[in-house]
């Protein structure tokens, strides 16, 4: 098949510049011409502000193009050349960031742990020339995955901390649980409280913890596995896999919430399933909503090769 662009001579110091010639959206534009490029890549690279259309710098992803338009791409920046094998920077402007956390991670330490979201943040904030820290809005448990915001400023984090129910208005998760889920979507309700060791028990009862609330949707279930989408009306410690432990669905992978009577857990697909896709949440300075999601990860399918996966 012909491709619909046709590239314009250039120099390594300019911008690479491809006139259009059929009317489409930028997106198929951009993964049409720099072949191979991956969706998420072709999303960072308009988030990171290096496309414009007839001279104009664009973020939209569907922004309609049409015949005789140029589209320009931009030299890679500090910011683009920046790279993690633990995380990967979705969307940044000048008061915060979202990004995508890889499972095995922590969010941040007091111990000053090496290797954290927050430290890899800072070290991003010192390469790119950013006088700024990063501030922590929310946790995600070190082998859970998936979506992140971080503050650049205090002032900005407490904007969230102070309303977080009407900030962040859409936050979901999926997750490989055992076995073939019974009730295909429901709420579990408990008082959660940790003991001494850091272990949070559930109560149907007050138990003096603090009461969570966890709503559950199956997507998908066979004889071992049931793939479930999860959100919180609550936020606490280890919510999600206590709460899925309570109505005897646990986690896979979870070794801490997900042990038999024998001692035992499921560890068939190599890492706790439990994965952050969907964040929402209105931009408390730029006054807009925003909406991310990232793709479930691979291992997720490995149960339901039957079912159409959506790349």
């Amino acid at each position: 098949m012909k491709k619909n662009v046709k590239r314009t001579p250039h120099s390594q110091k300019n911008p690479l510049k491809f006139n259009v010639v059929e009317s489409t959206q930028l997106m198929d534009f951009l993964m049409q011409k720099l072949d191979g490029i991956s969706r998420n890549k072709a999303k960072r690279m308009l988030a990171n502000n290096t496309i414009a259309v007839d001279g104009k710098r664009t973020t939209q992803f569907d922004f309609p193009l049409e015949a005789g338009m140029v589209v320009e791409i931009g030299k890679p920046t500090a910011k683009e050349r920046f790279r993690s094998p633990w995380l990967n920077i979705v969307y940044e402007d000048k008061y915060l960031l979202v990004i995508d956390k890889k499972e095995g991670l922590l969010t941040n330490s007091p111990t000053k742990e090496k290797d954290t979201a927050q430290s890899i943040l800072n070290q991003y904030f010192i390469y790119t020339q950013q006088r700024c820290r990063a501030h922590t809005i929310h946790r995600l448990d070190r082998d859970t995955s998936g979506l992140m915001l971080f503050a650049k400023s205090k002032e900005v984090a407490l904007m969230f901390e102070e309303d977080w129910k009407n900030t962040v208005y859409d936050r979901r998760y999926v997750a490989v649980v055992s076995g073939n889920m019974e009730k295909k979507d429901g709420v579990v309700e408990s008082w959660l409280k940790d003991n001494k060791a850091f272990i949070t028990y559930s109560s149907p009862v007050d138990n003096g913890g603090k009461f969570a609330q966890t709503y559950y949707r199956t997507l998908h279930s066979t004889s071992r596995y049931s793939l479930v989408e999860l959100s919180l009306e609550t936020g606490r410690k280890n919510q999600i896999r206590v709460h899925m432990a309570d109505i005897g669905h646990p986690v896979v992978g979870d070794s801490k919430y997900g042990l038999s009577a024998s001692g035992a857990y499921d560890n068939s697909l190599g890492r706790l399933c439990l994965h952050a896709y969907k964040l929402c949440f209105h931009h408390p300075l730029k006054h807009k909503d925003l909406e991310f999601d990232t793709p479930f990860p691979s291992v997720f399918k490995k149960p339901f090769p039957m079912l159409q996966w959506e790349e």
